[in-house]
């Protein structure tokens, strides 16, 4: 299998391209824009005079970043400066481009983790205050989905005072967001946040374009001319008076902003004398636990009175004692806890004396995703206590089925990170368990089956700072601490590999470099071996570590290799070198491999070209069926299939088509002297006269030996 090498002179491969996508962006006033919601926000964004843009990857919103990318040449043309950010916390910092002029800036990040890592920033941001519009655009991941910790982008919100938009979920809705966000942040000096839940990133849709806007001041504009107001410089007495202009100044020009333009719907009121408050993200699933109710159709045409807030944070005290006036009662739908909103909207209708009933997590679950299912069983009990008149659904229990086994993620089909912890569990029946601290990335899925190492993991970059109070250096043992070439460039190299050298740490820090950004997407970062003719690349993992004072450093630029893997991780634990350890583990993402390799491997074989691809198998007659391979591998392609001896019952090991000819199943079995039932086989599409006259006296030989062993 090639390593990561195979870069060399090729341009960057993400995980979706949006080439053709972007092309609508170009769209102008009165044209149809149909696409999905991503696309949306860029398309508002260029349509808004944005000056520039910035953010780091990370699902729902990586791919903004991708269509970003794919758009340089549009963005180039209006003037519009893009940059993938290294970190969160350095594109919230970027925004303090908008603080001294009238320069409207966006910058996106994945959800609570992205805001713990940028609040710094923020903070700062949003008590200086800004000149230009600051739009922060959040991609929500809540719910069962997810991949990181339940929490709620509205609590930053509330501890910096940054107005939080969560918009109903169609491209109209979103645009007019973006749009009216900039104004918002301008109006009050603010910033604003743009929460985008996961559904609403992906919704297809269409909305009426408008031109796309040149920035009327420009970068250039402000670099020309340089302004500074030492007011906006968060020190004291400044910082002081920002609290105070927050509240005086700030807080009641929002409201103004949000009450003239409308930017909270009401829909059908006076029909009934109850109703329905809600978040503009669960708009969808209200109107489909509507539409089981019959109260609405599938166009949002409902018979119960809405009050939609597509601004979640601040709330507009006027509004929503008006539409809760003369209502027996309103259930509040609120996603997440703590009920934030739920709390605030009893506190303004108890200071306005209005005695309408209040409900919500009474009636739906404090925590957890509010699905079509949970929303309709929670709307059902409000209209089953307030409006008998409303037939209720049959909710049906479901049939039982027989239990399925759950399906942990793993890593993918010739993962080059698999081979990686095969070689530790070698390592570990030498010398025994180490204490290992985790990562945030692929490298994550050791915790499971069938590695099941790994015993703590605290953030993105922060793996070897998660092991940094287990440094003893009277112990017989060092840690093992992991972090994947993307943590490294985030934030890895100071807080872990600083942070060791300083502090003198004798263990052992394992570097997955697989050539990029991959569990967000496949981008590029400052390692990657790939071609990026916007973004610098090709900068040594192991030179930065150097550069920090690392003495004992070693690579590996094949991690299939597992032999190599196991000797490399041995002498790292058991070297009478003091000081810490770094291990380069180098190979290319095999996903992103196989997005470059197989197109081109289809082309030469539809112009006639002779291509030859590797895949291996396992001899039935040779497997002994104990299935150590499948134990110190997991790979996807390894499964079980009968056993052909009838005089055997145990079941052998098989590799299936989806093999990539990785070859660390073989080279699994040969380092843990396992068994020799692996074979390597070349398929070989348009074969030239040496492959046939081969592939003849092959089939010749074997068919001969195979009539001997027959009269045997």
């Amino acid at each position: 299998m090639p390593g990561a090498g195979t870069c060399d002179g090729l341009a960057r491969v993400a995980e979706r391209s949006f080439k053709a996508e972007v092309q609508a962006l170009r769209l102008g006033e009165g044209e149809e824009f149909r696409g999905e919601g991503i696309l949306a926000v860029t398309k508002a964004l260029l349509q808004s005079g944005v000056s520039y843009v910035g953010g780091y990857q990370g699902a729902p919103i990586s791919h903004l970043m991708d269509v970003l990318a794919d758009a340089q040449d549009i963005l180039d043309d209006l003037g519009v400066h893009f940059e993938s950010s290294a970190s969160e916390a350095a594109a919230a910092a970027m925004l303090a481009a908008s603080v001294n002029y009238p320069l409207r800036g966006a910058v996106a990040w994945k959800s609570t983790v992205g805001t713990n890592v940028a609040s710094d920033a923020l903070a700062n941001l949003a008590s200086g205050g800004v000149v230009g519009g600051a739009l922060i655009v959040v991609g929500e991941d809540y719910g069962e989905g997810s991949s990181i910790m339940q929490e709620r982008t509205h609590a930053f919100a509330m501890k910096s005072q940054i107005w939080l938009l969560d918009p109903r979920p169609n491209l109209s809705s979103i645009v007019k967001a973006v749009e009216h966000g900039f104004a918002l942040s301008e109006a009050s000096s603010t910033p604003v946040m743009l929460e985008m839940r996961v559904r609403a990133c992906h919704v297809y849709g269409r909305f009426t374009a408008s031109d796309n806007r040149k920035p009327a001041f420009t970068i250039r504009d402000a670099m020309t001319a340089p302004t500074r107001d030492t007011n906006r410089i968060v020190l004291p007495p400044a910082s002081f008076l920002h609290e105070h202009e927050k509240i005086r100044d700030r807080w009641p020009a929002a409201v103004a902003y949000i009450r003239e333009h409308k930017l909270n719907e009401v829909f059908a009121d006076g029909t009934r004398d109850i109703g329905i408050i809600l978040q503009g993200g669960m708009y969808n699933q209200v109107i489909r636990a509507l539409q089981r109710l019959g109260l609405s159709n599938a166009f949002g045409d409902v018979s119960v009175p809405l009050y939609v807030m597509n601004v979640t944070y601040p709330l507009i005290p006027e509004e929503l004692v008006a539409f809760c006036a003369g209502k027996r009662a309103v259930l509040m739908v609120e996603e997440g806890q703590p009920e934030f909103l739920e709390q605030a909207l009893a506190t303004i209708l108890r200071r306005a004396d209005v005695q309408t009933k209040l409900h919500g997590k009474d009636m739906l679950p404090m925590a957890g995703e509010y699905t079509a299912a949970v929303m309709l069983q929670g709307v059902s009990a409000f209209f089953a206590a307030y409006d008998t008149g409303v037939a209720q659904p049959v909710i049906a229990a479901p049939p039982a089925v027989p239990e399925v086994h759950g399906r942990p993620p793993s890593f993918c089909t010739g993962c080059p990170e698999r081979p990686i912890f095969t070689a530790m569990k070698l390592v570990e029946r030498e010398l025994g368990p180490h204490h290992v601290s985790c990562d945030i990335g692929c490298h994550l899925f050791s915790i499971l089956p069938p590695f099941n190492l790994g015993n703590t993991t605290m953030g993105y970059g922060l793996g070897w700072a998660g092991a940094s109070a287990l440094n003893d250096t009277n112990s017989d043992k060092r840690t093992i601490s992991f972090m994947g070439d993307g943590g490294f460039w985030h934030n890895g190299l100071t807080s872990g590999v600083g942070n060791a050298v300083f502090n003198k740490s004798d263990n052992v820090l394992v570097i997955v470099d697989n050539g990029y950004s991959a569990a967000t997407g496949g981008q590029d970062i400052l390692s990657s071996l790939a071609l990026n003719s916007s973004r610098s690349t090709r900068n040594p993992i192991a030179a930065a570590v150097r550069g920090v004072g690392v003495k004992w450093v070693r690579t590996i630029e094949r991690t299939y290799s597992v032999g190599k893997m196991r000797d490399l991780l041995r002498e790292a634990l058991t070297t009478k070198t003091r000081g810490p350890k770094v291990i380069v583990a180098s190979s290319e993402c095999q996903l992103n491999r196989q997005r470059r390799v197989k197109p081109l491997m289809r082309n030469a074989i539809a112009q006639g070209k002779r291509v030859v691809r590797e895949r291996f198998g396992i001899d039935a007659d040779t497997c002994t069926g104990d299935h150590s391979c499948i134990r110190l591998s997991g790979c996807p392609s390894l499964s079980v299939a009968p056993n052909p001896d009838k005089l055997r019952r145990d079941p052998i090991a098989k590799v299936d088509n989806s093999c990539v000819g990785c070859g660390v199943c073989g080279e699994v079995s040969h380092a843990a002297i396992l068994c020799p039932s692996f074979y390597r086989a070349e398929l070989i599409s348009n074969p030239n006269g040496w492959d046939r006259f081969r592939d003849r006296i092959s089939k010749r030989v074997i068919g001969y030996l195979q009539r001997r062993m027959a009269h045997a």
